[in-house]
């Protein structure tokens, strides 16, 4: 390789370890990074900025802020604490029931919005629904946000992994339904069974506090019906367009904004303020690290390690996904999983171009997604929802360790990975 090769490695190698032990802020880091590679001559603007193999993924951008749009115009309707609320009164403020809806509800909502929007919503009332019933929150936040993480990894919006994969890949939205949705509701099976044992000291249930519960309304957390109306429609139209953009030949990203804009267009709400609620710095992070990435692309990085890789796999395409999806996992359980997978991304596409792009060979982008996906829930860092999720507890003055959370997560997270093994075999290799 080059000098200015090892030079693009060395700016991206410590870009990571900084974002990975979040000495310094990871958008600092991530534009930081950008600015050295351009200025070094890895890449240029031309490439930085227009090129679709080594550039910004503006169709990730625009997604996800198509999304945070609609999401900004729902927070303001007070529809996610309508919801947690009435989950607690259908459970009867008995403590599993609850813990069994808030994770079905968390985990299906996750699937339709980003994880961490979801958990940033539905975690401060489910500090309220626990003060109730006076039961420990902490058991059902780390239960929250491991379901927001799977629930996330069943579509293509639900996690940002999983966009980047789908741009890099070329699947689509019906793609990610059928592959991921299937095993998706088998792992949260596995997951309500699981928290059941571990979080079993946790239920005690007090009649005189689960009374109370029932005595909230859950309509007055509705603040406005009729953008509640509005908001699910939008929200309703952008999904079926998701499923249908074959049909329709418009791409999931420009889908995403049309409604984020037509929902703020019709909800007559402020833009700035529901711009303030848009997640600016994960944006321009994720800007900074395409353009990273792209230097690595540019100066033939990620070619020599492609064929590295193709060349120790020689074909064996089993051991190949084996591969991928435990070393996904256990990466992503130590650094987000977002740098990682857009750093893999690219090797991916030569492994799967290597095989000659045949149906079987896709295995390995479902190989990646589910273990970055399911990794991220094995530490308190891994994903991050799981950082947002500590953030509110230590704030409300439940603190939550780096390892409190990891003896749950860790376990969660070996046995889900595990299932996909003979789940990836059955669907790719033996039927």
């Amino acid at each position: 390789m080059s000098v200015i090769a090892w030079t693009a490695v060395a700016v991206f190698t410590v870009a990571y370890v900084l974002i990975a032990t979040e000495k310094i802020n990871r958008v600092a880091v991530a534009l930081g990074g950008a600015s050295i590679m351009l200025a070094l001559g890895a890449t240029d603007a031309e490439h930085a900025f227009f090129s679709e193999e080594a550039g910004i993924d503006w169709n990730v951008i625009f997604l996800l802020l198509g999304m945070m749009l609609i999401v900004g115009v729902l927070k303001q309707t007070g529809l996610f604490e309508y919801v947690a609320i009435w989950s607690a009164k259908k459970a009867r403020g008995r403590p599993f029931p609850v813990m069994v809806i808030l994770i079905v509800v968390t985990a299906v909502v996750s699937a339709a919005l980003d994880n961490v929007t979801t958990v940033l919503l539905i975690a401060p009332v489910t500090l309220l629904v626990c003060d109730r019933l006076g039961v420990p929150p902490v058991p059902f936040l780390i239960a929250e946000v491991l379901a927001s993480n799977i629930g996330g990894a069943a579509t293509l919006v639900g996690d940002p992994p999983n966009i980047i994969i789908a741009s890099r890949s070329g699947l689509g939205f019906n793609d990610f339904l059928a592959v991921l949705a299937p095993f998706v509701l088998v792992v949260l099976v596995v997951l309500l069974l699981l928290s059941r044992i571990m979080f079993r000291s946790a239920f005690r249930h007090d009649p005189q506090r689960a009374a109370r519960v029932m005595a909230l309304r859950e309509r007055d957390a509705i603040r406005d019906p009729r953008l509640v109306a509005l908001s699910l429609a939008v929200l309703a139209a952008v999904l079926v367009a998701f499923v249908l953009h074959t049909v329709l030949h418009l791409e999931p990203s420009v889908v995403a904004l049309l409604g984020g804009l037509l929902l703020l267009a019709l909800s007559r709400l402020d833009p700035t303020e529901i711009a303030q609620e848009v997640e600016w710095p994960t944006l321009i992070f994720f800007a900074g690290l395409f353009v990273m990435v792209g230097g690595l692309v540019e100066t033939g990085v990620i070619d020599q390690l492609a064929h590295a890789a193709t060349s120790a796999v020689q074909g064996q395409l089993w051991p190949a996904t084996m591969l991928m999806l435990w070393a996904s996992a256990g990466l992503s359980a130590i650094v987000d999983n977002i740098p990682y997978v857009a750093t893999m991304s690219p090797i991916v596409a030569e492994l799967v171009q290597a095989e000659g792009g045949v149906d079987k060979a896709q295995v390995l982008w479902w190989a990646l997604a589910i273990g970055a996906d399911l990794g991220g829930n094995a530490t308190a860092v891994g994903a991050s929802a799981n950082v947002v999720v500590l953030g509110i507890a230590d704030r409300a003055g439940h603190r939550i360790t780096f390892w409190q959370f990891t003896r749950y997560g860790l376990i969660v997270t070996v046995i889900t990975v595990a299932l996909a093994v003979p789940y990836l075999w059955l669907r790719f290799f033996a039927l």
